[in-house]
């Protein structure tokens, strides 16, 4: 009787100390998963990234770019290494053609352009008039490079001269909104808007014309810093972000090479 006690009672301690292991294990397991879990990518991180991997990549020899003089070619390959590089730090969404944009979740909701400084511009899709006066919708984080060929070792080097966060705000025309707010200041009327609208071409209806002027004269715009083309797609010129020299509420301006070089 004594034998089949200890026999069970044995058996019960080698139970508790399998489970102790056991939960010990899953302990450590879950710890290690935790670690691994990235963080969540917040704009402040984006912007942080922006600029390393800016510093980065401008010493880093591209065989892959030497000789490429497809600026759209350029721009997808720096925006897909880009969100690789996002992806490797932090948990992000990233978009896809349904999405339109390349960091879609709400809390990120950011474009992402890739241009050269001979001509800094891109193309985004045409949603609805709006978008030239109270913006796009959407941040922009704009990369501009000045691409180097070395012929002696066949690689690219693309010297980020530029790179600048755009609140969705700060997305609109700058020479109509600029005007605009102008016009509010002078006690313009609904009648004196649609006519400014109409003389810039603006791309409605006579009926989403007058909504906008009313909307216009409720709630002005801010002042937007793109130089926005009408076109089947809209053409978004960033020389003005590029050069800018005065502090924008807004517009963060991660690098600068361009303020630099005229200190200098």
């Amino acid at each position: 009787m004594r034998k089949f006690v200890n026999k069970q009672i044995l058996k019960e301690i080698s139970i508790k100390f399998q489970l102790k292991t056991v939960e010990k294990s899953l302990t450590l397991q879950l710890f290690n998963e935790q670690k691994i879990m990235k963080e969540k990518l917040q704009i402040s991180h984006l912007i942080n990234l922006a600029k390393a991997f800016c510093i980065k990549e401008t010493q880093y020899k591209n065989k892959e770019l030497y000789g490429v003089t497809d600026g759209k070619a350029v721009g997808t390959f720096i925006e897909q290494k880009f969100k690789a590089f996002l992806q490797e730090k932090y948990d992000v969404v990233i978009g896809n053609s349904a999405s339109g944009i390349d960091l879609p979740s709400t809390d990120i909701n950011t474009d992402i352009k890739v241009t050269s400084i001979k001509q800094p511009q891109s193309s985004c899709p045409f949603k609805d008039a709006k978008q030239k006066i109270f913006g796009l919708g959407y941040n922009l984080l704009v990369f501009v490079y000045d691409k180097k060929d070395d012929v002696s070792t066949e690689t690219t080097i693309l010297d980020f001269v530029s790179c600048s966060f755009v609140k969705k705000e700060r997305t609109a025309d700058y020479t109509t909104t600029f005007r605009l707010c102008e016009m509010v200041k002078d006690n313009a009327n609904v009648d004196d808007i649609i006519a400014y609208l109409s003389d810039k071409h603006i791309p409605a209806d006579e009926i989403t014309l007058t909504q906008l002027a009313e909307q216009i004269l409720s709630n002005p715009p801010e002042i937007g810093y793109l130089t926005i083309s009408n076109a089947l797609q809209w053409r978004l010129q960033y020389g003005r972000i590029v050069n800018l020299t005065e502090n924008v509420i807004g517009i963060v301006k991660i690098i600068d090479k361009i303020k630099e070089n005229e200190s200098i």
